[in-house]
């Protein structure tokens, strides 16, 4: 089971903490270093394609010399994103390496990132209240 705690801080903003002590800061959107929620869903989007394409692409004989992506959405109501939009920025160490990264990069999309997959399916969120 994955989880986060995210708490009100001292200061007035957020954090997210996972069990392995990791954190990231979120507030609204006015302030500097930190994330909006809807940049951690893009950020947990553009993360879980491209940590699986990365070991993949390199375990089939290809390192890529750069492998970058965009993640952007935009939003359609107040409160609903429009459709996610995935741009890779790769530089191919050769024509063999660009066929190899295309077809994985396809079917991480479509089989293995969790993030991509959950929304696609449309992943329940329960509430619960203490």
């Amino acid at each position: 089971m994955a989880n986060v705690r995210v708490e009100r801080t001292d200061d007035g903003g957020f954090r997210a903490t996972n069990a392995r002590g990791a954190e990231v800061r979120m507030g609204g959107g006015d302030e500097d270093g930190v994330f909006t929620p809807v940049e951690l869903l893009l950020a947990a989007v553009g993360g879980c394609n491209i940590v699986t394409v990365e070991p993949l692409t390199a375990k089939r004989g290809h390192r890529l010399v750069r492998l970058a992506m965009t993640v952007e959405s935009e939003k359609i109501e107040p409160n609903l994103l429009g459709p996610v939009t995935i741009t890779y920025d790769v530089e191919l160490p050769s024509e063999e390496a660009g066929e190899v990264y295309r077809a994985v990069a396809e079917r991480v999309h479509e089989k293995y990132c969790t993030v991509s997959r959950s929304l696609q399916e449309g992943t329940e969120v329960r509430l619960e209240l203490s």
